[in-house]
C-alpha cells in the first residue's frame, strides 16, 4: 500500500531512519564478498589501523542506510528509484557494536518539466553513532509519483 507520494515530501520535511546496530559478523560477511580489506575482516587489523577496530566498509554502511530508508518509509511510498548519488562522505568510521540512526532531509522538490505525475527530491541523507556522532552523509535525487499520476 502507497501512503507517501511525492506531495507528502515538501522541502524541509524529515524522516527518521533506524536504529540499526552493526555486528561484527555481518561487517566481515560484506566485506568478504565486497570489500576484502585487512581492517574490514579482522578485529587485529582493525585495531592496528587509523580505525582503531573491525570497521565496516563504507559501502556497507550506504547499505545500511538504504535498508534503513526502505523500513522507515521508502518501502509504503510511491519512489521511483533513483538517478545516483552527488556526493558521499564517510565522515566516521563505523565499528563493530555501533548503534546507528539518522535522517533523510528533503532540500529541494519540483515537478519534472518533461514527465508528468514525476517529481523529483533533492534529499540529505545522515546518519550518527550511539554517541551522537556523524558517520556517514550523502546527497541523493528521489523520484517519485505524483498523487494525481497514482
Amino acid at each position: 500500500m502507497i501512503r507517501y507520494y511525492f506531495e507528502d515530501m515538501p522541502v524541509g520535511s524529515e524522516r527518521e531512519i533506524g536504529p540499526r546496530t552493526v555486528t561484527a559478523a555481518e561487517i566481515v560477511e560484506f566485506a568478504r564478498e565486497f570489500d576484502p580489506i585487512p581492517f574490514h575482516l579482522d578485529a587485529e587489523a582493525g585495531e592496528a589501523s587509523m580505525l582503531g577496530g573491525l570497521a565496516a566498509s563504507g559501502w556497507h554502511v550506504c547499505a545500511l542506510s538504504m535498508r534503513m530508508t526502505c523500513d522507515a518509509f521508502l518501502l509504503e511510498s510511491s519512489g521511483l528509484g533513483s538517478p545516483g548519488i552527488s556526493e558521499c562522505q564517510w565522515v566516521a568510521p563505523v565499528l563493530a557494536g555501533d548503534t546507528l540512526r539518522g535522517k533523510v532531509v528533503v532540500e529541494s522538490a519540483r515537478l519534472s518539466a518533461s514527465r508528468k505525475g514525476l517529481g523529483l527530491l533533492g534529499l540529505r541523507c545522515e546518519l550518527v553513532n550511539q554517541h551522537g556522532e556523524l558517520v556517514l552523509r550523502y546527497w541523493n535525487i528521489g523520484l517519485m509519483r505524483t498523487r494525481d499520476a497514482a
